[in-house]
């Protein structure tokens, strides 16, 4: 029998709140569906090759709507923005988005998410149009490695030049996501620990999810956070911290010897969907209420239809107001039902 739904009633109107009481507090834009990677767990090579069809210039949503949209957003109570992609350093011009976005009253955080492979050449222009930090995708630094799940493309030494110059830009803190699979790169995580541990990088670990349709997800190939934390804790002495604020995914930890911390993001084996404040808007304008959705709502089109500020509001207000997404509390029974097949791909809306 499918667990009974608590349905919370909300006023209409102000910042809303959805049918579980959560206010939405966090906004992912993607800027470019593009990747100059081709990651498998996000796009394999095989399924994204030359023949597959990106988004036309004109179908993405140029930095004026993307910067109208925020505002409205922020209206609704997001503080913090984060820009992903694709890889959105293939977007042209992105610091003048940066400053855009910067200049909103009431956001109070913008940051990027990037493979890193064009950091270095851009870092200092994205710290000088406002950006505060940066998180690189990084899930091994074995070249060999590194190489197969990048899909063939980019360097690894090109990523961590990037890294670099983010930090002296003083993009900080710089942290790194690595995503673990078992049989794949969980053998270098001590490695991977080991080379940022004491630089003020900061690493979090994140549990293979089935995003997408594409990455053919499995439950063995998780390797979950606990077990993470008992390899890392067993070689280095590891002491629980607290959460920066209410929502944060990442449970963290801190070298016993003050050599930084570390972040475990556990989507798989202790899901986190009650506390989740996060919309994501894709490249072409449609609003996700989950990382795992399987539907959208269109704001490009009435956008560019003369909407005004109101009615968009009302849109995106409804559209929270009706949310009820906790895909990862309900993993088992969703990917049994047909709807599970035609979820949103990752490189369309960010991670």
């Amino acid at each position: 029998m499918p667990e009974p739904e608590v349905i919370i009633p909300m006023p209409s109107r102000g910042e809303p709140r959805d049918r579980l009481a959560r206010p939405v507090r966090d906004l992912r834009i993607s800027v470019m569906d593009r990747c100059n990677f081709r990651c498998p767990y996000c796009m394999p090579r095989e399924r994204f090759d030359d023949r597959y069809r990106f988004l036309k210039v004109g179908e993405r949503l140029d930095f004026e709507e993307i910067s109208r949209l925020a505002r409205l957003f922020v209206a609704l109570g997001v503080r913090k923005v984060r820009i992903t992609g694709g890889e959105p350093l293939l977007r042209a011009n992105l610091p003048d988005l940066i400053g855009d976005l910067t200049s909103i009253a009431g956001l109070e955080d913008v940051a990027l998410t990037t493979n890193g492979v064009m950091l270095a050449r851009h870092a200092s222009e994205l710290k000088a149009a406002g950006l505060a930090r940066v998180t690189v995708s990084l899930d091994s630094i074995d070249a060999e490695v590194f190489r197969r799940l990048s899909g063939g493309f980019g360097g690894l030494e090109d990523v961590l030049d990037g890294i670099d110059h983010a930090r002296r830009a003083g993009l900080a803190p710089v942290k790194i996501n690595a995503v673990v699979q078992r049989g794949i790169n969980e053998a270098g995580v001590l490695d991977l620990v080991g080379r940022f541990r004491g630089t003020g990088v900061t690493v979090r670990f994140i549990e293979y999810m089935d995003v997408g349709n594409r990455n053919d997800w499995r439950p063995e190939l998780v390797v979950t956070s606990a077990e993470l934390l008992a390899r890392i804790g067993a070689k280095w002495p590891l002491v629980a911290r607290g959460r920066d604020y209410a929502g944060e995914v990442a449970e963290r930890y801190a070298f016993a010897d003050g050599a930084g911390e570390l972040g475990f993001i556990s989507s798989v084996s202790q899901p986190f969907c009650g506390n989740c404040s996060r919309a994501r808007l894709s490249s072409d304008g449609v609003l996700y209420t989950c990382l795992f959705a399987t539907h959208g709502l269109d704001l490009r089109t009435p956008l560019r239809d003369g909407a005004s500020d109101e009615a968009l509001l009302e849109l995106v207000r409804a559209r929270w107001a009706a949310r009820n997404d906790r895909y990862s509390e309900r993993r088992a029974s969703l990917r049994a039902e047909a709807d599970a097949a035609r979820k949103v791909e990752m490189h369309y809306i960010g991670g």
